[in-house]
């Protein structure tokens, strides 16, 4: 069996993560918490907006369907929320660390940026930090915390120095925050103390796929249940072009030469020609006239990660460079690879070495993680 450090699975939070952390006092049925429809199926909502797309949770890797996620919490499997039944799923794949992103509080945080109170955005991402480090890295070191973030970049950089000095050892951010609230484009120096704050510290800066609505395309109505599935889940890493380009070419890169990104659920293939072409581009408008001194595909060599669950890797590693992929299983979601992770690793490294094998299911992570 071979062991790894799973760079990206999710935490499924409690009914009472906030009810019991927050002040229902001083923010009342505006905390987030589960509603009931007519029909009996629950939801989460916050500040009176709906999460989750109408889900109580996300556990489709643990379902019998996995298409079918659960309607009630009654029906959410131990595993997606007890630490103790999570390192047991872990233990059947060889899964030694894992890499927590939240769910509820979107993949990237984001459900929390759009709270127009400020004092709630922030009252429920700490919560939900704090929650982290005590309930799961508590309980084992072999989960490996990330916190969440205001989306305003001043008070993201205070929070990620409160949430490092706990322990967190990555940054969970949204890649378009600017379609939260009224900001600038990610790009302008507004968001440099955020940049500043993750170089500083050395903790990677973490932007899932699928955390962007205006990156996806809108799904035909009357799709069947399964080819749904399916399109959402082809759709959403290859929308991570347009947020590795942003970083690229708007020299944030190039102006934190160690701020460390992490794409994380974006998958490897479609990178290769996306910076084959950048580079190409690079040359064929003649930007280091302008003052830039990297190609597009050196600055993805030294700063940038790809985390893949399912690719060939050997076609790919020489080319965007072995450690620069970063493995997962993606648990409790649908697209997990649980409990035929073994089967899947076997097949995906198939003509490449156990050098590069090592690398990815275990080296970069852990040089980027500590672990």
């Amino acid at each position: 069996m071979y062991e790894v450090i799973s760079a990206d699975d999710h935490v499924q939070e409690p009914p009472d993560l906030w009810t019991s952390r927050l002040s229902k006092t001083k923010f009342g049925d505006r905390i987030p918490h589960l509603e009931r429809d007519t029909d009996g199926a629950e939801h989460w909502v916050v500040d009176g907006r709906v999460l989750l797309d109408g889900h109580v949770a996300l556990t489709g890797a643990l379902m019998p369907d996995v298409t079918q996620e659960p309607r009630q919490w009654s029906e959410v499997p131990p595993a997606a929320y007890v630490p103790a039944d999570r390192l047991k799923a872990m233990d059947e794949v060889g899964v030694r660390y894992s890499v927590l992103f939240p769910t509820v509080a979107g993949p990237a945080g984001e459900a929390f940026g759009s709270i127009a109170d400020p004092e709630l955005e922030l009252a429920c991402v700490q919560a939900y930090n704090d929650w982290l480090i005590e309930e799961w890295a508590g309980a084992s070191d072999r989960f490996v915390p990330q916190c969440i973030v205001p989306v305003t970049p001043a008070a993201a950089a205070d929070e990620i120095r409160r949430a490092v000095a706990k322990g967190h050892r990555g940054v969970v951010y949204p890649a378009v925050p600017m379609e939260l609230k009224a900001l600038p484009h990610i790009a302008e120096p507004e968001f440099d103390p955020l940049w500043a704050t993750c170089q500083e510290l050395d903790v990677p800066l973490c932007l899932h796929a699928g955390a962007s609505r205006s990156l996806q395309y809108s799904f035909p109505e009357g799709l069947p249940p399964r080819r749904a599935e399916a399109l959402d889940a082809v759709t959403k890493p290859v929308s991570m072009v347009y947020v590795l380009n942003t970083f690229l070419f708007a020299r944030i890169l190039t102006r934190y030469p160690k701020l460390k990104l992490v794409l994380a659920e974006s998958g490897l293939s479609w990178a290769m020609l996306d910076l084959e072409w950048s580079d190409h581009q690079f040359e064929h408008d003649e930007l280091p006239s302008e003052g830039y001194e990297f190609t597009p595909l050196q600055l993805f060599h030294r700063q940038c990660y790809l985390n893949t669950w399912y690719d060939p890797v050997a076609p790919f590693a020489h080319y965007l460079g072995a450690d620069r992929i970063l493995w997962s299983t993606n648990l409790p979601r649908a697209t997990s690879t649980w409990p035929k992770t073994q089967e899947i690793i076997e097949r995906s490294f198939q003509g490449a070495s156990d050098e590069v094998r090592k690398q990815v299911l275990w080296d970069n992570a852990a040089s980027l993680y500590k672990v």
